[in-house]
């Protein structure tokens, strides 16, 4: 099981941007798919995006294309999500998530079995 931990949420106001990181523990982080995803009070958690094992697949959802931008590092375990263009409807706890997978799947947008304790983004208008 991979462990994770997220980092680099906050305060941005509108139109800003974030660059939020996940940093996994263990020595086979490039064995596994990569996503976030975001929940919002009183709303289900939502996908957000997903990375291949090696980067070359990248699924994002309709509401974030052309904003954000998902990336990895196997070298240094990370995997980041920049955020431009942020609207307060982006306000909401952002998780990191992880699931084992063969060479050559898609990531997918669920069936993610590791996940972070979430950190916070608000925007505000």
């Amino acid at each position: 099981q991979v462990q994770l931990v997220e980092s680099g949420g906050g305060l941005v106001q509108a139109g800003g941007s974030l660059r939020l990181s996940c940093a996994a523990s263990g020595r086979t982080f490039s064995s596994y798919a990569m996503g976030w995803f975001r929940q919002a009070p009183v709303k289900d958690r939502e996908f957000v995006a997903s990375i291949s094992r090696r980067g070359g697949s990248i699924v994002y959802a309709d509401f974030v294309k052309g904003r954000f931008t998902i990336s990895r590092d196997n070298a240094k375990n990370t995997m980041s999500l920049q955020m431009n263009s942020l609207k307060p409807e982006d306000t909401a706890v952002y998780y990191c998530a992880a699931k084992f997978t063969s060479i050559g799947d898609s990531p997918g947008t669920r069936d993610f079995g590791s996940w972070g304790q979430g950190t916070q983004v608000t925007v505000s208008s």
